[in-house]
């Protein structure tokens, strides 16, 4: 949420917040940016009749704050839905999702990138070895988002992926998680049928080829979809794999590639790259090229 402020004060928005408690780094991040926190929710925190109240999804109903601004009718929003229309609306949106690997594979392909010469925008849940930031927003027409499954907000209960405007989606795992909100493998599912939905018709859908709980989701013929995966009839797959302590090494088709993780886990999560970064016009030397740099 922080980045997301200083991008909008960069902006000319003049933007203040709430917060319980706000200690280093951040706060001193948010008082770089010129963005003053005040400390605890209130109704003495919306006397300047903010334009727009953008509320977290760990606020909840009985917030003194968030009651006074369902009481006053003040406009607000989660911050998801903040994102697709200060951010993400016009741009070329890549949607990376799945229970496990999303911060990794978002880092990886945004790295991908960047190395290319693309500049993306991006937005990452953790802080990539290869940028100062987790978030960045440019005026490249590329958007690179780590999507999540979890709800948007106590007043929508969509997960917050379902606004991110997916041209390019991955799925690159799937399994039960978030049992506060899932009651099982199957509600998880349904909220990834309809980000599918989403995708359009000159989109791609790329998906794990070697995960079974994925395979019910992608009978759909509404965009392309594409398969990943070790072996198998997965369009694009990965053989003669080799682990050592400086990383993995895999053959597609007839090239090698090397990434400095070491794993199948990581493999897949280089070949969730490759197939996004292929289908947006990048070539074999260019995608190489930048795991042979890539931090984590």
């Amino acid at each position: 949420m922080a980045s997301v402020a200083a991008a909008l004060q960069e902006r000319g928005v003049r933007v203040t917040g709430s917060d319980a408690n706000s200690y280093p780094p951040m706060s001193t991040f948010l008082e770089e940016h010129g963005i003053e926190i005040r400390a605890g929710y209130c109704e003495a925190n919306l006397a300047s009749a903010p334009d727009l109240v953008v509320i977290g999804n760990a606020i909840s109903r009985g917030n003194a704050e968030a009651e006074a601004v369902l009481e006053r009718k003040l406009r607000y929003c989660a911050l998801p839905e903040l994102l697709k229309e200060a951010f993400i609306r016009g741009k070329r949106s890549i949607v990376v999702t799945g229970t496990h690997g999303k911060t990794t594979v978002t880092s990886l392909l945004a790295w991908v990138f960047e190395c290319s010469g693309l500049n993306p925008s991006f937005l990452i849940g953790g802080i990539p070895n290869n940028f100062s930031k987790g978030a960045r927003f440019t005026d490249s027409e590329w958007i690179i988002l780590e999507g999540d499954e979890y709800d948007t907000a106590f007043f929508d209960k969509r997960s917050k992926f379902m606004h991110y405007l997916p041209e390019l989606a991955i799925i690159n795992n799937l399994e039960f998680d978030h049992a506060d909100i899932f009651r099982n493998l199957g509600q998880i599912q349904t909220s990834f049928r309809h980000f599918i939905n989403l995708i359009p018709r000159n989109g791609l859908l790329a998906v794990n080829g070697d995960e079974t709980a994925i395979a019910p989701l992608v009978q759909v013929d509404h965009c392309p979809i594409t398969r990943f995966g070790i072996g198998g009839t997965n369009d694009i797959k990965a053989a003669g794999l080799q682990f050592s302590a400086d990383g993995s090494k895999f053959i597609i088709g007839k090239t090698e590639f090397s990434i400095p993780m070491c794993g199948e886990l990581n493999v897949r999560n280089a070949l969730a790259v490759m197939t996004v970064a292929k289908h947006s016009g990048l070539n074999d030397g260019q995608i190489q090229n930048a795991f042979d740099t890539f931090e984590g």
